[in-house]
């Protein structure tokens, strides 16, 4: 067992010293050989067999235990690298020739929690015929890798299992061993000297403090006159804003001439109005243009757009004209006929509604009497559960009884066959000891072969090698003549040589220039045929706009003059009648108003918080103003600017 130890160690000190990037296998195995000349034959010819296939196959092991460093091998450490790719070569190439009690004797050399982890990895079924399978066949073939490879280790499966169980029960039942028999140190207590107890301070006096009254409640409540004095502010804020839009909408009504019919105003209104007018009058600085003045460009698609809006205008318009022609009829029968069906369809639509309502009643009482039906079909199925649960936990209790009387009965049976066994242990360990001094024998005899072997195969490749570098070393011509005038002569059709080719190419892209100028030319053209067809659209634009204009204005004049009018009085006796009787009621108050002549009352000083809040209000409100002045003149200005440069 030793014999094969050492052999282990020093395969895995020569495997980590090798490195693939600078070394070659061949020189590497030179050097090892060399270095091993003072051991034995058999230990030399077994240390050079292992290592050679290690570094032959180290693509498969590297397969394998690069995958349990990321699967199951996470916590071992990396100097281990070398010892997993012996264990793997051993159990891939080395298993039958060995012996597997021998195996299992190499395997319990080395620590037991690493061994039990790799072989239970690299021994599981789903492992090996799965993605180690898969990862074998892109190397070697598939049918190499099943016959020589993944049978063999699948036929030894049962064995395996079976040293991995023994090394789980040695990791369970391990207990660290004392290493030398010397009396444990007894640790004694320090006699140190015992700290006198600290005196209890005297407590100091809790000073008296006088009793603070309450904090009064309207200390968290906001005041009234706050409250009132922003209501006001806003309702001034929202008047204000109102009178300036109405100013800024109609800024030219104060051109037009009132006319003389027009109904009064209300007088609150008024004067609000006149009480205001000063103000906005002083705040405002906004400077406005005539609508012949106003710079407005429109891009293509609004030129286009509103073109074909009012070429829609016109073709509707047209069409009108024709039906009437044509002797079009009335719609008013046709409009009480659909009122009446609107109505019908109303009265349906109710009756509909009412029966919905209805039917959500009835459904609403048969839910609740389904509901209370499966409450009670499910208090049924509960009680049968519990019974059937009350039989369920009999009848356990009763299995539970026989599995203990049968377990009693196992027990003795065990307690007597173990008394037998150290005899069979006996035989069995007289047995092994036999085959494995037969296969020590037969190993060695085969160690020799194959180191033998080794050393024919090893003369053979340098021979090779010797012969590749004296082809190396021999002189090549590296250049090569070329005529671009001459044609290749390869047979093919349109062949030609270099230098037509480039004529051809330069009169090629001639071409292509004159192609691009002459599209350059047609676009051009085409956007010189476009402005010229929205400039038409635009000045029939411009005919519409005017005479939208005008029928605008004929309109506006018929409703002035319609306001104008006086009112149309009305000969009914019921409105005569209630109109004497309000005459009579406003006669009737204005005698008691006079008899009674009431006192004014007085008005109210004006504080100087209100003066404060009011001169507020009025300076934002001309700050507002100003900053819409001042965007209004940068938008017309950068509108100017890029009319100039367009």
């Amino acid at each position: 067992m030793a014999y094969y130890g050492k052999c282990i160690e020093t395969v895995i000190e020569q495997l980590n010293k090798f490195q693939p990037e600078k070394d070659s296998p061949e020189q590497f195995l030179e050097a090892t050989s060399t270095a091993l000349q003072t051991l034995s034959p058999q230990k030399q010819a077994f240390i050079l067999e292992l290592l050679s296939g290690c570094l032959e196959y180290r693509k498969l092991l590297a397969v394998v235990v690069d995958a349990f460093y990321v699967r199951a091998g996470w916590l071992c450490p990396r100097a281990d690298y070398s010892l997993f790719q012996v264990i793997c070569y051993l159990a891939m190439f080395q298993l039958q020739e060995l012996g597997f009690q021998l195996f299992c004797d190499i395997v319990r050399a080395q620590p037991v929690d690493k061994m039990h982890k790799f072989l239970g990895f690299f021994f599981n079924p789903l492992n090996l015929c799965s993605w180690i399978k898969d990862e074998w066949s892109l190397i070697y073939e598939t049918a190499h890798v099943r016959e020589n490879w993944i049978d063999p280790l699948m036929r030894w499966q049962p064995e395996v299992q079976e040293l991995i169980h023994q090394l789980e029960e040695v990791m369970a039942n391990h207990l660290p061993l004392s290493k030398t028999k010397a009396r444990v140190t007894e640790p004694k207590e320090f006699n140190l000297t015992v700290p006198r107890p600290r005196a209890i301070p005297v407590p100091e006096p809790v000073p008296v403090v006088a009793k603070s009254k309450p904090v009064p409640r309207s200390t968290y409540q906001p005041p009234k006159e706050q409250q009132l004095l922003e209501m006001a502010k806003r309702f001034n804020r929202w008047k204000a804003e109102e009178l300036l839009l109405q100013a800024n909408i109609e800024e030219m009504r104060c051109a037009v001439p009132q006319s003389q019919g027009e109904p009064p105003m209300q007088d609150s209104k008024k004067k609000l109005q006149l009480q205001l007018m000063p103000q906005i009058v002083k705040t405002s600085k906004l400077t406005f243009y005539k609508p012949s003045e106003v710079p407005v460009k429109l891009n293509t698609a609004a030129i286009l757009r509103e073109g074909s809006l009012y070429q829609q205008q016109v073709e509707k318009e047209l069409q009108r004209v024709d039906q009437l022609v044509d002797g079009a009829g009335d719609f008013s029968e046709f409009l009480k006929w659909q009122k009446k069906m609107q109505a019908k369809d109303r009265e349906e639509e109710l009756t509909a509604g009412e029966c919905r309502r209805l039917l959500g009643k009835l459904s609403r009482e048969e839910a609740i009497l389904a509901r209370q039906h499966v409450m009670q079909e499910n208090k049924q199925k509960a009680n049968q559960k519990r019974e059937e649960t009350a039989e369920l936990l009999q009848q356990c209790a009763e299995r539970r009884l026989q599995e203990e009387k049968s377990m009693k009965e196992l027990v003795e049976q065990v307690t007597e066959a173990q008394k037998n066994i150290k005899l069979v242990q006996m035989k069995l360990l007289k047995d092994r000891r036999q085959t494995v001094q037969e296969v020590m024998e037969e190993s060695r005899e085969l160690l020799q072969r194959s180191a033998e072997t080794a050393k024919e195969e090893q003369k053979r490749r340098c021979e090779l090698i010797s012969q590749l570098r004296a082809l190396e070393t021999q002189p090549m011509r590296k250049g090569k003549l070329v005529d671009l005038t001459q044609i290749p002569g390869y047979g093919l059709e349109g062949e030609m040589s270099v230098v037509e080719l480039r004529e051809r190419l330069a009169l090629l892209k001639e071409s292509q220039r004159r192609e691009e100028e002459e599209k350059r030319d047609q676009i051009i053209q085409g956007k010189r045929v476009r402005s010229q067809e929205l400039q038409n659209r635009m000045e029939q634009i411009s005919l519409c706009r005017a005479a939208m204009g005008r029928s605008a204005a004929l309109r506006w004049e018929e409703k002035k003059a319609r306001s104008a009018a006086p009112g149309v009085s009305f000969q009914d006796e019921r409105v005569l009648e209630l109109q004497r009787k309000v005459e009579e009621k406003v006669a009737e108050r204005r005698r008691k108003q006079a008899t009674l002549k009431p006192v004014p009352a007085p008005r109210p000083a004006r504080t100087k918080a209100w003066a404060h809040l009011e001169e507020q209000h009025w300076r934002d409100l001309q700050q507002s103003r100003e900053r819409r002045l001042r965007a209004l003149q940068l938008s017309t200005s950068a509108a100017c600017r890029r009319q100039e440069a367009a």
